[in-house]
């Protein structure tokens, strides 16, 4: 099949008059440019690569704004927790399921096209396994199916309470797996695999698992070629905590392990020093920012300007879904850059001046390598997961075509996403996700259920 653009942004810029093959597999198989108008009518407005969101939670999406309550427990990412154990704790698997293809539905209706969903809840209410070990990784993946975004499902070791190796509290039993059962549970889902659903792995942090147990994990991933994405130097607290436990910084000690490489995926990576920026560069590992949820639970800021100009690699997640929005996720990360420098358009590459086209190329590429793709962009090989913008609006009456993506982001226009296609099935048509209708009533009836018992 054949998607034709007026215009597209491809790796080297827009181009005019694109036509798009998509091979039965799903994947780019040509790109034409300055195609002739006797092919067919050409859509009309921009073309964008979707988005991969390499770091989500989707559970997370029902509780998103019960935790801004100024109260007793620290005002940190801590306090945070602590509403969301005691969310987490109500949910069943149709829950789950209910509220992660309804949170995808959001995604793609917002430019996302994949998601890495790092996956901890594992295991009933009392901390026991299901008769089937996979029931909660198998919801995850059933949404993923139900809602057509492309999924990387990462199922989470999470096995201590601390770096002192303290037990799992009552509120974590849910997440436990001893080292053999979850490389078990991993196998088994990759078993399952297909073109458009694949598995890796997770480490949920060094703070919840104990060093040997990540040797293991790391090298079985390894030989598995397995993606790893791992927390990691997320607050300031984990940093110092790790200092004591390890005589080394989080991300020091991760680097000086000699496992990370271009599988790995660091999310956040806030607290770091210029030493470790370098060394994440030179192993071809991606940060994975979630500016959005970073800035909500009040953790700090990422030198993005400094690890690009580094050679770093860098992708986009939403996490804990208090947005669920890339152009949200890339304004914020440019932002806390302004503030911080006190200076403009500091995210821009040196080829491209205009720092929303560049952001999107970055963290378009910076999610492929997360997620495991051989591509990326509008090229072949790459998925065929696009977007279309209405760039034909009054909003974008006046713009250069080279700034339509800049004002998309950093002056956002309303309703502008039109189209979503997702290895070229379309699942989102005039803004609205195909089965939006099924997918919100599912969601509001767990949540109808849950939220008095969880959050009362």
């Amino acid at each position: 099949m054949e998607l034709r653009f007026e215009r597209a942004l491809l790796p080297d810029g827009i181009a005019r008059r694109v036509v798009v093959e998509v091979a039965a597999d799903g994947r780019i198989a040509r790109v034409e440019r300055e195609a002739p108008a006797s092919g067919g009518p050409f859509q009309p407005g921009l073309a964008l690569p979707g988005m991969p969101n390499l770091h989500s939670h989707a559970f997370q999406r029902a509780m998103a704004g019960s935790a801004e309550v100024a109260a007793g427990a620290e005002g940190s990412f801590w306090g945070w927790r602590d509403v969301m154990y005691r969310f987490v704790d109500r949910l069943t698997p149709d829950d789950v399921v209910a509220i992660t293809a309804f949170a995808h539905a959001e995604m793609l209706e917002s430019g996302y096209t994949a998601v890495a969903e790092f996956h901890y809840l594992h295991h009933d209410r009392d901390g026991r396994p299901y008769a089937e070990r996979a029931t909660l990784a198998a919801a995850v993946r059933a949404a993923a199916r139900t809602s057509g975004i492309r999924q990387l499902l990462l199922p989470c070791l999470y096995q201590q309470g601390h770096f002192d190796r303290r037990p799992l509290a009552a509120a974590q039993r849910r997440f436990h797996h001893a080292t053999d059962e979850f490389l078990a549970l991993v196998e088994d889902l990759a078993r399952g695999d297909s073109a458009r659903d694949r598995t890796g792995v997770a480490i949920h942090s060094l703070r919840a698992v104990p060093p040997e147990a990540l040797a293991e994990v790391a090298v079985a991933a390894r030989r598995a070629g397995w993606q790893v994405h791992i927390h990691v130097a997320e607050q300031a607290r984990e940093v110092e905590d790790c200092l004591v436990a390890y005589q080394r910084r989080p991300v020091e000690y991760l680097l000086d392990g000699g496992q990370v490489d271009t599988r790995w995926c660091l999310v956040h990576a806030t607290h770091v020093t210029s030493e470790e920026l370098r060394g994440i560069a030179a192993a071809g590992a991606v940060v994975g920012l979630c500016p959005t949820t970073e800035a909500n639970l009040g953790d700090g800021r990422f030198p993005l300007d400094e690890f690009l100009g580094g050679g770093g690699v860098f992708g986009i997640g939403s996490d804990s879904h208090v947005s669920i929005d890339p152009r949200e996720e890339l304004r914020t990360a440019e932002y806390n850059l302004r503030l911080w420098r006190e200076r403009r358009v500091l995210a821009a590459r040196p080829a491209n001046p205009h720092v929303g086209s560049s952001l999107w190329h970055d963290a378009v590429a910076g999610g492929a390598r997360a997620l495991g793709y051989a591509a990326a962009g509008i090229a072949v090989g790459a998925p065929a997961d696009l977007i279309r913008l209405e760039t034909t609006r009054a909003e974008f009456a006046g713009l250069a075509p080279a700034a339509l993506v800049d004002a998309w982001l950093f002056a956002p226009r309303p309703g502008a996403l039109a189209d979503v296609w997702v290895g070229g099935e379309a699942v989102v048509t005039a803004g609205r996700h195909r089965d939006r209708d099924a997918l919100e009533l599912a969601y509001r009836r767990s949540l109808a259920r849950l939220v008095p018992e969880a959050l009362a």
